[in-house]
């Protein structure tokens, strides 16, 4: 069965490797994108105008027009939510790359998926070694609980700290013994630079151009140190996940939060 799928954010470099990744594997087919900032005039990804591919303003027209199995939904926090919402709502499996929900909005978002048991997966990251990056971080801080986490992302990146690394913070929090690391008397002698705090350990975020998705967990014990990392060059690093996450989606009756919750 070919699995009818509606890319919102297909103008961003994300949406345009999803495009390319959708319409090159005969187990789906695109039917729509979502773009909140489409003029006919100007829309920019020749892929979807190759295709003929309607382009919607509004995801509840989308949602209302075109029969669909799945939603791709690479956009923003506050747009992304209401995405998911809807196409739960609209009876469409959500996958979702976008990071920066509350933990009240994942909550409802769960809660409706239950109640239309409908499956989705909404994760941080879809490169698989960054999955296998947080689970391998996750088993190490019970033994190495001393703990930061840099993460590095090109520099029009809207949320700090990412997604990625609250992820593993969260991980790692469930097997690590809580402290707080560092003198206790330390002081900063400029705002901000032991990084955020979280549970005692810090994470670092650094934003330049030239960057895609970097990070890196680096555990301290005496004499010794040891550094987990993983680096997406490009954003094809990330569409083995979200392929991945389409077809797993429709075996579940629930969305998850977090990719290493499906492999």
């Amino acid at each position: 069965m070919t699995l009818k799928v509606i890319i919102a954010g297909p103008r961003g470099k994300m949406g345009s490797e999803a495009v390319k990744m959708v319409n090159e594997d005969s187990d789906f087919e695109l039917v729509a994108c979502i773009d909140r900032k489409h003029k006919e005039k100007n829309f920019e990804n020749p892929d979807v105008q190759a295709l003929n591919i309607p382009v919607f303003e509004h995801a509840e027209e989308c949602f209302q027009n075109i029969k669909a199995d799945l939603l791709v939904d690479l956009t923003i926090p506050e747009v992304g939510y209401e995405h998911t919402k809807s196409a739960l709502q609209h009876y469409i499996r959500p996958v979702v790359g976008t990071t920066g929900f509350t933990d009240e909005q994942l909550n409802e978002l769960v809660s409706i998926s239950r109640e239309m048991k409908l499956g989705g997966i909404i994760a941080p990251n879809f490169a698989i070694g960054a999955v296998l990056m947080m689970k391998f971080s996750q088993m190490t801080a019970k033994y190495l609980p001393d703990v930061d986490i840099i993460e590095k992302h090109h520099d029009n990146k809207l949320d700090a700290p990412s997604g990625t690394a609250v992820k593993t913070a969260e991980m790692i929090q469930k097997t690590r013994e809580a402290k707080k690391q560092g003198h206790p008397e330390e002081k900063e002698t400029i705002d901000g630079a032991r990084g955020a705090d979280h549970d005692g350990m810090h994470i670092h975020s650094v934003r330049l151009p030239g960057l895609v998705a970097h990070q890196e967990v680096i555990f301290g014990g005496p004499g010794q140190t040891l550094t987990i990392k993983h680096d997406s060059y490009n954003r094809k690093s990330f569409m083995d996940g979200i392929r991945f996450s389409l077809k797993k989606a429709m075996e579940m009756d629930e969305l998850v939060y977090g990719l290493e919750n499906v492999l």
